[in-house]
């Protein structure tokens, strides 16, 4: 057979097994030196057919792991106009039912198998290094340590962040930071500053359940744009809609998406930020997974990419070093001087002693050397959970395939209630995320959110008991 053909028709039949389910989404394919062996073809022959189904959108290489089917973009309740996927959106009012702040509540639970809170593990954290700084650093300072820090916060901590940016693809000085108690304070600070009571938020779904809770909280409305496993929110129906409503600020999880885990392009960050610079919009970024990179390098933050100081950068440690330490941070670009007054009237600043270890930290605690040994161990144990969901879970299910991270999110197939599944794990002691608390609407019932950065042989007999439970969480 001709060469160009014998390609063309292994692209075909791997296309025709991923349609038919044979390989499901987020699921790995044969390797090429497996597939050119079995198939008695040479491995260039094979390569031709991957990189045709790359451009086909139908699978992804990822480094040092193989090629995977792509997972494709959650379109519950979407309809097709003009090409576009486009949904009847309207601004709806944040009211969160008792059930859903009852899970939230429940699922943070540290009794519980902790598949469900959205933290990282203690045990990888550096604590006992950390608490040695932050003892020596009160001593070095012991007049500091007990004194308000500016409300910027402490100038060294802000010139360690403002280098780092610079990985982020970013160029900022000290004095272009601001010191918060977490990113969620950072986020709700700068909703204060671009929004009122009554104002529109467009963000993307499934939401990060603490956002509709402090959106609630201010009396704001949100927009729920479609989202995408693998790419994040959907830019054609996020276009569509602003020109449908009016939209006083965009929120958006660009790397490593809680919960669906996602990394949006570089070229797709640059059109969002373009997109909302053009119609004067502002964007809250929260990036704070995006030192948890499993790659070589770690990606861009949407502020790199801003050019009218639109974008509010936030982010801060809670996810890396220490979340009880509660430091965080904000670039508010245009907004510095609002947010300096909102950040005053809320808790004049931010704890002293937390963000004196947190700067030694980062000057002489090996950060760097210490985020590529647990992106290591992450990148391993999602890739672990993922097997036992394989084993376990009913066909059909699709788990998304993060890139960084630890958040893996588990879709079942049609007609199946994670709420009864998050009942069931709770009588046997174990947490999980179902999906009601991502949304307003109804479209993540059959979805939960797993934290895959707990793994033992408890949190692997945990998963293979839900994957068992599912038959009993039929609607």
């Amino acid at each position: 057979m001709d060469k160009t053909l014998l390609y063309q028709a292994v692209c075909k039949k791997i296309q025709e097994m991923i349609g038919k389910g044979t390989f499901r989404q987020g699921e790995r394919i044969p390797s090429i030196r497996v597939l050119s062996r079995e198939m008695k073809i040479s491995p260039n022959t094979v390569m031709a057919a991957y990189a045709q189904l790359e451009n086909m959108g139908l699978i992804e290489a990822r480094p040092q792991s193989g090629f995977y089917v792509k997972p494709q973009a959650l379109s519950h309740g979407i309809k097709r106009s003009g090409g576009l996927l486009r949904e009847n959106l309207k601004p709806k009012q944040v009211v969160l039912e008792d059930t859903t702040l009852q899970v939230m509540n429940t699922i943070s639970n540290q009794m519980l198998l902790p598949l469900g809170i959205g933290m990282p593990n203690p045990d990888k954290l550096p604590i006992e290094k950390l608490t040695r700084m932050l003892a020596s650093e009160s001593k070095r300072f012991g007049i500091q340590s007990i004194s308000y820090a500016d409300v910027q916060g402490i100038p060294r901590l802000r010139t360690q962040i403002a280098k780092r940016s610079f990985l982020a693809g970013c160029s900022l000085g000290a004095d272009d930071i601001i010191i918060t108690s977490g990113c969620i304070e950072a986020i709700t600070l700068a909703l204060q500053c671009v929004c009122r009571q009554g104002d529109t938020i467009a963000i993307g779904t499934p939401v990060h359940p603490a956002f509709l809770k402090f959106i609630q909280w201010m009396g704001l409305k949100i927009l729920e744009i479609p989202s995408c496993p693998a790419e994040g929110i959907n830019l054609d129906v996020l276009s569509y809609t602003i020109k449908q409503n009016h939209v006083s600020a965009c929120i958006v999880i660009a790397n490593f998406n809680n919960p669906l885990g996602s990394l949006m392009p570089e070229e797709k960050k640059q059109e969002l930020v373009s997109l909302l610079e053009r119609n004067n919009i502002p964007l809250i970024e929260d990036d704070i997974y995006g030192d948890l990179a499993f790659g070589k390098a770690r990606p861009n933050a949407l502020k790199a990419y801003e050019q009218k100081g639109l974008v509010l950068h936030c982010s801060s440690f809670s996810k890396t070093l220490a979340p009880g330490y509660r430091v965080g941070w904000i670039a508010p670009g245009k907004f510095m001087q609002k947010l300096m007054q909102r950040k005053s009237l809320s808790n004049i600043a931010t704890a002293s002693p937390t963000q004196l270890a947190i700067a030694e930290f980062l000057v002489n605690g090996g950060y760097d050397s210490y985020l590529r040994k647990v992106r290591r161990t992450y990148a391993k144990q999602i890739d672990s959970v993922i097997e036992v969901i394989g084993l376990y879970f009913p066909g059909g299910t699709i788990a998304s395939r993060p890139r960084g991270g630890y958040n893996l999110w588990v879709e079942l197939p049609e007609g199946y209630d994670t709420y009864k599944l998050y009942e069931i794990a709770l009588q046997n002691g174990i947490s999980i995320a179902p999906g009601m608390i991502f949304t307003l609407k109804k479209n993540f019932r059959h979805c939960f959110r797993i934290n895959a950065s707990y793994w033992s042989n408890r949190v692997e007999h945990g998963v293979e008991f839900l994957g068992k439970a599912v038959k009993d969480c039929k609607v």
